[in-house]
This record gives C-alpha cells, sequence and structure tokens, in this order.
C-alpha cells in the first residue's frame, strides 16, 4: 500500500461534504491538498482546518467552466510542481419526476457532474501520466444501478463511470490509476441543495441524514482505495448487493426500487 504523504492532490467540491472531509482526510496524512469549489472564501475559512498554510492551496473554479479547470490545474503545477492524484467529486444532484422536469435541469447535472470530471481531467491528465498517478471519480450507487425520479442525477453518474472506464483502458500500459468511486448515500447537503423539477433547491433532504456513512467515514475510504490504486470501489453492504441484483436480476429490481423509493418522505410518486 501506498502512502499519501508529500502527494499533490487536487479535490473538487472541496468546499463541503465528501470533498471536505477527503481534503482533511488526506491532509492528516501529510498530502499537499489543492481545495477547489466556487465558493473561494469559504474555501479560504475552511482551509486551516486541512493543513497547514504550506501544504495548502484554495482555487476558485467552476468545472463547468474550462478555463476554470486549466486554472485550477496551472495553480496547482505552479505552486507544488506537480499533480499525482486528481479527485472529481464536484457534483449535484436532483428529485422530481422527468416528466415534469424543465430540461435545463438535465443540462445542469451533465455541465457539473459529467462535463466538470471531463473538463478537469482533461487539464490534469498530462501531469497525472507524468507522475504515473491516479485520476479518480466520486459517482454512485446510481452510477450502476437507476434511481427513479433522479434521471439527470443516474444518467450523469452513468457517464462519468462510461468515461472514466474507457479512459482506464487507453492507459493501460502507461501506469495512469483510474478509480471509480461509488458510495452509498452518505450524510451531506448534497439532498438539501438538490433541484427540482423547475430547477429551484429542494432546501431539505428525505432522509434520516443521522443513519447514514458519515463523510469522514466515507473519506477514510476513499484515501484507502487511493493508497491501494484500487480501480473500483463500491461502498456499504446494501450499495454492493444492489449493484450485483442489478446484474443477475434486473426486472425484480426494478419493482423493489420502486417501492424504496415511493416510500420516500414526499416521494415525487405521490
Amino acid at each position: 500500500m501506498q502512502t499519501l504523504k508529500d502527494k499533490v492532490i487536487i479535490v473538487t467540491g472541496a468546499s463541503s461534504g465528501i470533498g471536505l472531509a477527503s481534503a482533511r482526510q488526506f491532509g492528516s496524512e501529510g498530502a499537499k491538498v489543492v481545495m477547489a469549489a466556487r465558493s473561494y472564501e469559504k474555501l479560504l475559512a475552511l482551509a486551516p482546518s486541512v493543513a497547514p498554510p504550506e501544504r495548502v492551496l484554495c482555487v476558485k473554479c467552476d468545472v463547468t467552466r474550462e478555463e476554470d479547470c486549466r486554472a485550477l490545474v496551472e495553480a496547482t503545477v505552479s505552486r507544488f510542481g506537480r499533480i499525482d492524484i486528481l479527485v472529481n467529486n464536484a457534483g449535484i444532484s436532483m428529485r422530481a419526476m422527468f416528466r415534469d422536469l424543465d430540461l435545463k435541469v438535465l443540462h445542469a447535472l451533465m455541465d457539473v457532474n459529467f462535463w466538470g470530471t471531463v473538463n478537469c481531467t482533461k487539464f490534469a491528465l498530462p501531469y497525472l501520466l507524468a507522475t504515473k498517478g491516479t485520476v479518480a471519480g466520486v459517482i454512485s450507487i446510481a452510477g450502476y444501478s437507476p434511481l427513479p425520479a433522479r434521471t439527470g442525477y443516474s444518467a450523469s453518474k452513468y457517464a462519468v463511470r462510461g468515461f472514466l472506464e474507457s479512459l482506464r483502458i487507453e492507459h493501460l500500459k502507461d501506469g495512469l490509476n483510474v478509480l471509480v468511486f461509488a458510495p452509498g448515500y452518505t450524510a451531506s447537503n448534497v439532498r438539501n441543495a438538490a433541484l427540482t423539477a423547475d430547477g429551484t433547491e429542494q432546501g431539505e433532504t428525505p432522509l434520516d441524514e443521522g443513519r447514514l456513512m458519515s463523510a469522514e467515514t466515507c473519506a477514510k475510504y476513499l484515501s484507502r482505495s487511493l493508497k491501494r490504486r484500487q480501480s473500483k470501489r463500491i461502498l456499504t453492504l446494501l450499495g454492493r448487493a444492489t449493484v450485483r441484483a442489478h446484474n443477475m436480476f434486473p426486472v425484480l429490481l426494478d419493482r423493489l426500487t420502486y417501492l424504496y423509493i415511493a416510500r420516500e418522505q414526499g416521494s415525487p410518486f405521490k
């Protein structure tokens, strides 16, 4: 198992949730952490909890903008001289029936979740190839098994998985590691900020966040997967069972998934 000490790691979506927890985890292991998010002032306020000033860099970055992603990579290399790991974590969710959905919501989901991953990876790739580093994508079980009332979210996570797995094969002989990291339900702000049918934020979560895996626990699993240079990690027993059932018993899983979502608080099915 490798160590993260002195590795240069970019984390997108680092201002909250899994991104912030991961930045803190990497910092605690001695990594040089680059925190990227749209909320630059928030990053600056959080940076002291991640690493000492000489080992952390905050960069304002909207991953939907190619020029921001290029600037993120350039700032990282200017400060630390290389890139060892890119964690594509920035993402947004949604909750609405497709029939009711304004298509701008799907465009927003794809722009952040899919194109954000593509943009950052494109500009970081030459440096990751030079260090034989790792590009990671934080997806979801919804990137393996479809999730109703989250059509745009599930589609974007499927797209990220397809992109990263294809990239892995392209560079099979180059020493590049590609990790597809799929947490199950994790306590975070993502459901509060999930977009509704008209593109406004949901403002509340339909789940009992206290019963979900913490972002800190998720970050520990991510750190372990990076140190082991794994190509795939699916978290939680339920997550692994869902992926297996999707492959082996798809019709049964469709029915079970429908019933599960129908029982959600304020379910769009009702």
